[in-house]
């Protein structure tokens, strides 16, 4: 598929040996190998069912304020994660149909599924691949990646463009993250969540902007990031605290679902 000119591909598929969060197996587009694939018709969000923090780029933190509290990764990369739930292998926004909940943003990097950038061997270029899960390909389906003539579907075009806005957005969010970690802003935090049955539940590994820090930090360093525009998006973090009772509320209703 066409490829474009860029860095690496970033935030939450990096360079490592492991694979991005979702995919277990993208290959590159090609026109004679995949002549005849396509994409299954309203496979569904059911891959997300096992993850309770999802990778978000800087622009989007804005929208995810209103609806998912923010965090950031306690590696060197401080990355952004919207988190939708408070259990291992939980996600509180997704149902059993594979269903968001209804009139939630759903994160970027989720929509981008099963659709990413990878990098060739020995070449500065991306390409578009898809992930080759059975659950989301199919041979002769309706929604195919190229056309008789071997070019490309608007179907493909559209994720070959969705995957280049994704991309120029990962790598604002890089610097972002980088000049978040060595401020000196990040601290560790706890949740100590009460649920139905007098239980308590403990969400922890994640960091967040501490509130003192920031109404102390440097005047000139303050000045910089107001310049760079960072500054909608450190208070969009804060804000999204307020998400907490959201994930609280969702997981009393799944447990007093699981009751019954």
């Amino acid at each position: 598929m066409t490829k474009t000119p860029a860095a690496k591909e970033t935030n939450g598929a990096k360079d490592t040996p492991s694979m991005p969060l979702f995919y277990s197996n993208p290959v590159p587009l090609d026109a004679k190998k995949h002549a005849t694939l396509g994409l299954k018709k309203n496979f569904g969000l059911g891959f997300t069912n096992t993850i309770n923090a999802v990778p978000i780029n800087m622009i989007e933190m804005p929208q995810i304020c209103h609806h998912y509290p923010i965090a950031f990764s306690p590696d060197a990369n401080a990355t952004p994660v919207a988190l939708v739930g408070l259990r291992d292998n939980e996600n509180l926004f997704v149902d059993a149909k594979g269903n968001w909940q209804a009139d939630a943003y759903i994160p970027a990097y989720i929509r981008r599924y099963p659709f990413i950038f990878s990098e060739l061997p020995n070449s500065d270029q991306l390409t578009l691949c898809i992930d080759m899960a059975d659950s989301v390909v199919e041979e002769n389906g309706e929604q195919r990646f190229f056309d008789a003539e071997g070019k490309g579907s608007p179907l493909a075009n559209n994720a070959l463009e969705f995957c280049k806005s994704y991309h120029a957005a990962a790598q604002q969010t890089l610097e972002f993250s980088k000049q978040l970690a060595d401020s000196g802003l990040l601290v560790d935090r706890r949740a100590e969540i009460s649920v139905v049955g007098n239980r308590r539940i403990s969400f922890s590994g994640f960091r967040i902007i501490d509130e003192q820090k920031l109404a102390e930090m440097d005047d000139k360093i303050f000045l910089d990031w107001r310049k760079k525009g960072y500054l909608p998006f450190l208070y969009a973090h804060l804000f999204s605290g307020a998400q907490w009772q959201q994930l609280t509320r969702l997981l009393n209703e799944r447990l007093a679902k699981e009751s019954n």
